[in-house]
């Protein structure tokens, strides 16, 4: 019994010393290997900014963070993009434990449009010479300007007098600017020109960038930028943050194969071929049942495209004219319209796919070739598809009399009635001037109504008549 009670502490500390190997919650990790006291995570935004780079900078500062490291670069070179995927940027920054310092580079890049609010809400804002920022008037996706008024009598609409704005137009503009002019007043940035390139549509390059305190250095390359930037105080989440970057480790993190394929899928381009790919494809297996790799291809490139569409703003109106015009491409397939119905569908996809996002949305416009690409052999596929329905309908009727004279059958034998035989399919009743033999071939000279002889002049031969 003393044995027994004695073994209990040694038995504990073994069950403590496993919880340790195998990471137990609520044990400490005494194996785990050292993290790097230096590191910096360097992330690069090269594209329009889209829902697959917001989902890229939001996993790649909480990896920074869990890796330990203190400060996370975001290097981008953007024309803009979505305001829906600039916000969540935006917040993924604001809410993140460590300092994030936006550098516009390489030489030539561009944070324009959507890169402003960016770089503005990072803690540290850097660019590279050759670089520029601005033009931060919001876009609205799916709404084109309204037209100037047209007085009765008039021809064309006055010169003289500026467009005034709509009212919905003054509403994004005012919101962006407010947007704008708060994450200015919040990192101690220009604020002035900050409503300025929101309302006017301003650009400034490095250097005026740097002299209008609209960034904090301008560095040529991020080592630069990290030893520019050390030593410099910034508030994360209300509290103070002093970076140490001078000599830390740069660890690089490109997009990965999860954010190209997003970014490939949510491009306005890839999803209007995917979709209209994948209706094709399953039409292909809907007319030949059994075929298998068109059904499979269409039913992935469908969901792959449909994913992409309900991840980016569109305009609803378009997509059901496009869905429409693709049902009419179908249906032609099936309804005997010689094409007009096709035709229709084809008409119906061009306005669908223009209405479908806006063209001046930096990136996320459908370029009018590839609209009319895919116009063009949707109207070649119709108008197959309609040249093979006329020449079907001038073709004989298979089975239809004039086309039975002059055939070959095989004689099925004796029944009600007389002999029978199997001539283009179907079974008739023949007769002949000589006994027939079941599975003899005979040929067809002479079609005659059921019960009656052969027509008065003309006699059976031995080859028989139907």
């Amino acid at each position: 019994m003393d044995r027994h009670v004695a073994g209990w502490p040694s038995k504990i500390m073994q069950l403590l010393c496993l919880a340790c190997l195998l990471g137990l919650p609520g044990t400490p990790d005494v194996f785990a290997q050292p993290r790097p006291a230096n590191a910096v995570t360097l992330l690069t935004v090269d594209g329009p900014l889209g829902p697959a780079y917001a989902d890229y900078v939001e996993r790649g500062i909480a990896m920074a963070t869990a890796r330990g490291h203190r400060l996370v670069v975001l290097q981008i070179d953007t024309p803009g993009g979505l305001d829906t995927a600039m916000r969540v940027t935006v917040r993924a920054i604001l809410a993140a434990p460590i300092p994030v310092a936006c550098f516009v580079a390489p030489g030539g890049a561009r944070a324009a449009s959507a890169g402003t609010y960016i770089l503005y809400a990072c803690h540290v804002a850097a660019m590279a010479p050759g670089t520029n920022l601005g033009a931060a008037t919001p876009v609205q996706v799916g709404a084109g300007p309204d037209p100037p008024a047209v007085k009765p009598g008039e021809d064309k609409p006055r010169d003289d007098k500026p467009r005034q704005p709509s009212t919905l137009e003054s509403k994004a503009v005012n919101d962006a600017a407010a947007y704008l002019r708060c994450l200015a007043q919040l990192r101690g940035r220009n604020a002035v020109w900050a409503e300025a390139a929101v309302r006017q549509s301003v650009s400034l390059s490095a250097e005026d960038a740097l002299a209008a305190k609209v960034v904090d250095h301008v560095a040529r390359d991020v080592p630069g930028l990290l030893a520019q930037a050390n030593g410099r105080s910034v508030s994360v989440r209300g509290q103070p943050w002093r970076i140490d970057s001078a000599g830390a480790a740069i660890v690089d993190t490109p997009p990965d194969w999860r954010t190209r394929l997003l970014a490939a899928i949510t491009n306005p381009s890839v999803a209007l071929i995917l979709l209209s790919v994948g209706v094709y494809g399953l039409l292909f297996e809907f007319m030949s049942p059994g075929a298998v790799l068109p059904g499979v291809v269409g039913a992935i490139c469908l969901l792959l495209g449909l994913y992409g569409l309900q991840l980016l703003p569109i305009n609803y109106s378009g997509l059901a004219l496009i869905f429409f015009g693709l049902a009419c491409m179908v249906a032609e397939a099936f309804l005997p319209s010689f094409g007009v119905i096709g035709f229709g569908g084809v008409v119906a996809f061009v306005i669908g796919a223009l209405l479908l996002f806006d063209s001046e949305a930096p990136g996320f416009g459908l370029p009018l070739g590839l609209v009319g690409g895919v116009a063009v052999v949707a109207a070649l596929l119709v108008g197959a598809t309609a040249h093979v329905a006329m020449r079907t309908r001038r073709r004989p009727r298979v089975g239809a009399l004039a086309s039975i004279e002059g055939s070959i059958g095989e004689v099925l034998g004796a029944g009600a009635g007389g002999m029978w035989a199997n001539v283009g399919g179907e079974t008739w009743q023949v007769t002949a001037d000589t006994p027939l033999v079941r599975g003899e071939r005979v040929r067809v000279l002479l079609v005659a109504p059921l019960g009656q002889g052969p027509p008065a002049g003309k006699e059976p031969s031995t080859d028989g008549y139907s």
